[in-house]
């Protein structure tokens, strides 16, 4: 009987409720942290205020470190590193209202990469939003930091055809103009069937590289036009574009008459695959190497919305893309000045 009424409970649906509980405990995490978030901002608040005032000297940290391990001994978090790590976080924010709305919706460790790794208020910004966004492990958010996303965002931003500029203007927001893939570790010489299965076999790898709310849908993709038989390379559903996204792989440079082929894709998707209440097939086409005059150039008079992206094998040289953003900076300053 006990076994009886056992697999009888196995095969009741109880998502509704596990899912109950694992809402629950999410928004416990995010109502604990947004507490110790403006906990140590309001410390780095204090501390920064009276060393400013001078009525704390720089080491008085060290004292009110060992005061705290004193008189709340078992309390971990407040070493005099973490301290220093407080005050830095509130001169970083110095805005009391970014903590609720923003700040505390991600963890301390992630505040601590960002703080640790980033130069310019401009790119803790842009590292909180994204991080926020995509919601990245510190993992995750680590790694975006080794590809120098805001470094490559800021200097080869996202080109993408003015059909898709019109009909999709947040889209510029989801795509990149590169896409870092070093975790296939590709060979030099390698084909586009080594490219394709790679991505496959890591596609969980690929879809974090792509972006919050790309779907899967399938590979070489069946479409059939006129007669005969095409296979569309990848296949995505994008939640936030409500739109198919088709990704067509060059193992070479990027050519113009690839877009031709794109465009014949979308067309078939559009016609064919697309639901009524979707937009129009987005077109993605990732090469291997690109000249952004010729993209220019092709963009500009197709119809179809796409874009031409790049992909790197290579983790691209960080010290480089710095000092070439350090130009940028300057030279943005300078014609400002001019004006």
């Amino acid at each position: 009987m006990k076994r009886s009424v056992a697999n009888s409970a196995s095969r009741l649906d109880f998502a509704e409720v596990t899912g109950l509980i694992e809402d629950a405990r999410g928004r416990a995490f995010q109502a604990v942290n947004a507490v110790l978030i403006d906990l140590y901002w309001r410390i780095g608040e204090t501390i920064s205020r009276k060393v400013q005032a001078a009525e704390w000297g720089d080491g008085v940290i060290d004292e009110l470190a060992r005061h705290i391990a004193q008189s709340h001994p078992g309390l971990r978090g407040f070493t005099r590193r973490n301290l220093y790590r407080m005050r830095q976080f509130y001169d970083a924010y110095p805005a009391r209202e970014f903590v609720p709305s923003l700040l505390a919706q991600l963890p301390w460790t992630h505040h601590l990469i960002i703080l640790g790794q980033s130069q310019r208020a401009e790119e803790r910004d842009f590292y909180v939003r994204r991080a926020m966004a995509e919601k990245w492990s510190s993992r995750e958010l680590e790694r975006q930091f080794k590809t120098a996303l805001f470094e490559r965002t800021v200097l080869t931003p996202t080109r993408v055809a003015a059909a898709l500029r019109q009909s999709q203007p947040q889209a510029e927001a989801v795509f990149r103009d590169s896409y870092l893939i070093e975790f296939l570790q590709l060979p030099a010489g390698h084909s586009e069937i080594d490219l394709h299965l790679g991505l496959l076999r890591q596609l969980r790898d690929f879809m974090i590289e792509l972006g919050r709310g790309f779907c899967f849908v399938g590979s070489q993709y069946p479409l059939q036009v006129g007669g005969r038989d095409f296979a569309l390379d990848l296949l995505f559903f994008h939640r936030g574009l409500n739109a198919l996204v088709a990704i067509e792989l060059k193992v070479g440079r990027f050519e113009p008459e690839h877009l031709g082929k794109l465009s014949f894709y979308l067309e078939a998707l559009d016609r064919d695959v697309r639901k009524p209440h979707e937009n129009p097939a987005i077109g993605l086409l990732l090469c291997a190497s690109k000249d952004d005059e010729v993209v220019e150039y092709a963009l500009s008079r197709t119809l179809s919305p796409a874009l031409v992206a790049e992909y790197q094998t290579q983790l691209p040289d960080k010290a480089l893309l710095r000092a070439k953003l350090h130009e940028f900076y300057l030279l943005s300053a300078r014609d400002e000045g001019e004006a």
